[in-house]
């Protein structure tokens, strides 16, 4: 595997006195794209919000290029290079594209300027001064994703970008996730759709009842189908 970007050991979670995560264990090679499978409830978006600091209590060791963040506020972790684009996309209805797109600010050099995000997005060019909740749920979701290229994170978490899209719109999402790691990206991305995440997926982490209970390699999805369609229910 690639040098290691994030490692995640023993990492517990909790929202007020719900205990969520139960000692999660695994780690992201720099430049892969990794998975979190599970069923609903199974602790995948708290996993993503732990590693972004935005839990109420964690505890454990989550570590990014080799320094500790468990323990640092959202916005000190937000600056080393990672950023979440969560589920529900968090559009600002009062803001045109270009400005959702322009709000994030950028962290660290690096980051995606406006017209490559456009080039990458030729949708939201066509949009750019239309309301961001007048898009479709496919161009919102590509305005989420786009507005944290911006930041110069390298290690983008990706949280159920397929959810309630067309076939045609997850096909293009997939591509543009792709051409993210072809660019160098580092991605985490929980899905719910096994077939989308087998198509840019390196590897596969299951989490079962708040931990990680397999690791499953790309090229070996095809002999680990049954023991796949038990975890998952596909």
């Amino acid at each position: 595997m690639a040098e290691i970007l994030l490692k995640v050991a023993g990492l517990h979670a909790w929202y007020g006195e719900s205990h969520i995560l139960h000692g999660v264990d695994f780690q992201v090679g720099r430049g892969e794209l990794v998975t979190l499978l599970g069923r609903n409830g199974v602790g995948k978006t708290t996993t993503l919000r732990s590693i972004m600091g935005i839990v109420e209590k964690r505890t454990g060791s989550i570590a990014f290029a080799g320094r500790e963040t468990v323990g640092q506020p959202s916005d000190t972790i937000a600056r080393q290079g990672l950023a979440y684009c969560p589920e529900e996309r968090g559009i600002f209805s009062s803001l045109n594209v270009e400005e959702n797109l322009l709000l994030p600010p950028v962290v660290k050099p690096g980051g995606m300027s406006v017209d490559e995000i456009y080039r990458l997005f030729p949708n939201l060019l066509e949009r750019r001064r239309s309301q961001g909740t007048k898009l479709s749920g496919g161009e919102q979701q590509m305005l989420a994703i786009g507005r944290i290229l911006r930041t110069g994170a390298n290690l983008l978490l990706l949280d159920e970008p397929t959810e309630g899209l067309a076939p045609v719109i997850v096909q293009r999402i997939g591509d543009i996730i792709s051409e993210l790691k072809d660019r160098g990206f580092t991605i985490l991305l929980v899905e719910q759709n096994f077939h989308f995440a087998a198509r840019v997926a390196d590897r596969h982490y299951v989490m079962e009842d708040g931990k990680v209970v397999d690791m499953i390699a790309a090229a070996e999805v095809e002999q680990n189908r049954a023991k796949l369609q038990a975890y998952l229910g596909v």
